[in-house]
């Protein structure tokens, strides 16, 4: 039994979505679970339209809200021409409509999610809808009647325990049956049936999780890039390809803002020891590249560009030192404002604190630890991490720019920098 996961960008256009049908149908008869994220920029502009809503423009969110309407209309007509049944996204389309002609009364994080998700909702509905058009059998399933989270909207943390009973009462009976059942990767729900997300990216986590929960052989990964890249090749056209990575290395990559993988994608693979495959769905036949436990040497440097960081500058206001309890309350505060630490340095009585841009609740942040600092903002920053560095690279990378803050080790070292990047 393997797991497979289609990114935005292989549904993101008919051509696109008739390959992936090409890839799926040399599968059929196979049990085969297929995970799939929301066509191309929709979530971008799903976005826009949680913007619109929760800043009291109703009328705008729900023309924005029509433009994503008649674009998967328009690509399930095109697929499909004359068959009807587009009612299933019509019921989609409704769960939103709802939710626009009110007002919001929650948090930001909670609209975003009841919106956003629908995302992936009408992607796989399309893509079962033609799959089976093309003659490949397939079983469409709603992924929040199976990962029940926590509401900790736009990060939330899955019931695994849930998602394992409920894996094997609706889906390891299909696949048993030589089955392909298609799912959404990114939303969950929780026990209210409110929607959640798992975080930006977080459909390569959905496919791990589903991985592990089915003893899978494999798990593949479909891109639009031929595997793991050492950079991302838009910013450096040197960028070459690294054929076998094990998970200690893309866990790192992940962890320091790589986009390839999701971070918490490969411990529910390390666990079960199940490899993970990165493979380019525009040439099937390319080899991609191979994740696995075992040791891999000898690789060549490792670039990543986080940009929209925000550094706070926080000095204690009476001399207090910033150490001991001073540092457990204000990670506390970053967990329960669901904010990852990208870089911390503290002195006596500083901290200097790097973290992504995440809009409301950086501005809460900002806010809450201005009771006990006086703070300074910088906005518009760009963190550089290298894995597997040298000096002379370092220097190249850096050059022309004012590093803010440098951490480093043996094997890693990250540089804040205050101009927006351009690669020399």
């Amino acid at each position: 039994m393997q797991v497979f996961k289609f990114g935005g960008a292989s549904v993101n256009s008919l051509d696109r979505i008739q390959r992936v049908a090409s890839i799926l149908s040399g599968h059929r008869g196979q049990p085969l679970a297929v995970v799939v994220s929301a066509m191309g920029k929709t979530t971008n502009a799903l976005e826009r339209v949680a913007e619109s809503f929760f800043h009291g423009a109703q009328g705008e969110a729900r023309e924005r809200f029509g433009e994503i309407k008649r674009q998967h209309l328009d690509v399930y007509n095109a697929l499909m021409p004359g068959e009807g049944g587009q009612e299933a996204l019509v019921d989609l389309f409704t769960e939103v409509e709802w939710l626009l002609h009110d007002r919001p009364v929650r948090s930001y994080d909670y609209y975003y999610d009841q919106i956003v998700c629908i995302g992936e909702l009408l992607s796989t509905t399309i893509m079962h809808h033609y799959l089976a058009h093309c003659g490949i059998p397939n079983t469409w399933l709603d992924v929040r009647d199976i990962l029940r989270t926590d509401a900790g909207f736009r990060d939330a943390n899955v019931d695994l325990d849930y998602a394992a009973r409920e894996v094997s009462h609706r889906v390891r009976p299909l696949l048993d049956r030589g089955g392909m059942v298609l799912i959404q990767g990114f939303i969950g729900a929780t026990a209210e049936n409110e929607s959640t997300t798992l975080g930006r990216e977080g459909s390569d986590y959905t496919a791990a999780i589903f991985a592990n929960l089915l003893d899978a052989s494999s798990l593949t990964i479909w891109k639009d890039v031929e595997g793991v890249m050492n950079a991302d090749p838009k910013r450096f056209p040197d960028a070459r390809i690294i054929r076998e990575l094990n998970y200690t290395e893309v866990i790192e990559m992940a962890y320091y803002g790589a986009q390839v993988i999701h971070p918490k994608t490969i411990k529910p693979l390390q666990n079960k020891h199940i490899p993970m495959h990165v493979r380019c769905f525009l040439d099937p036949s390319l080899r991609g590249t191979l994740i696995h436990d075992q040791a891999v040497r000898n690789l060549p440097p490792i670039i990543v560009l986080k940009q929209d960081q925000v550094l706070l500058h926080l000095r204690s206001k009476d001399f207090s030192f910033a150490g001991g309890n001073v540092l457990k309350d204000l990670y506390t505060l970053l967990e329960s404002l669901h904010i990852q630490p990208n870089l911390v340095q503290n002195g006596a009585i500083t901290i200097q604190l790097c973290v992504d841009d995440k809009g409301e609740r950086t501005e809460r942040l900002a806010e809450t630890v201005a009771e006990t600092f006086d703070v300074t903002v910088e906005k518009g920053l760009t963190l550089l991490t290298i894995r597997h560095f040298d000096n002379t690279l370092l220097a190249t990378l850096t050059e022309g720019h004012t590093r803010l803050l440098q951490q480093q080790t043996p094997q890693t070292v990250q540089v804040l920098l205050r101009e927006s990047y351009i690669v020399p």
